[in-house]
């Protein structure tokens, strides 16, 4: 294999988390909150807004993680951290889409329909969640420069 597509890959393997992590920062931690405090919005738009969005960003957030996941494994594969990195992130998507977003489906849905359905700490775990896919993206992206380095020192070392 050719040394071409060894800084493309490499490149990549910093744009496309620093990209998710942007969107994650931009409408779990910037948008849903203020969402609420926008005047005239009520409860029952806001969730159904909030689903939509959120629902399109685990879209996204699986269609980019594909991406990570197929990068680190083109040759020359990355070490075992960034494996690690990218296997956590696939249980923490994966437990947000499986396991939290049903129930805060359910619950928005009672909600929408006019009914309280009493107090939740679901909304806290999703947002925890969340902070935990930014500090294994933070890790990847810090993994991808140290990489990235790695590869620009050896490459200019001759041969």
């Amino acid at each position: 294999m050719s040394s071409a597509p060894r800084p493309v890959v490499a490149s990549l393997l910093l744009v496309v988390p620093a990209l998710w992590l942007g969107l994650v920062l931009a409408l779990s931690f910037i948008e849903t909150p203020l969402k609420f405090l926008a005047p005239g919005m009520t409860l029952p738009v806001a969730l159904g807004i909030g689903r939509l969005v959120f629902t399109a960003a685990n879209i996204a957030g699986v269609v980019l993680l594909v991406t990570i996941t197929a990068l680190a494994l083109v040759p020359p594969r990355r070490g075992r951290g960034v494996l690690a990195v990218v296997g956590g992130l696939w249980v923490v998507l994966i437990v947000q889409i499986l396991v939290i977003r049903p129930p805060l489906n359910a619950r928005s849905d009672l909600v929408i329909a006019g009914i309280d359905p009493g107090p939740s700490s679901l909304h806290t775990v999703y947002a925890a969640a969340d902070g935990l896919v930014v500090m294994l993206l933070v890790v990847l992206i810090v993994l991808g420069i140290r990489s990235a380095r790695v590869d620009r020192d050896s490459s200019a070392t001759p041969r």
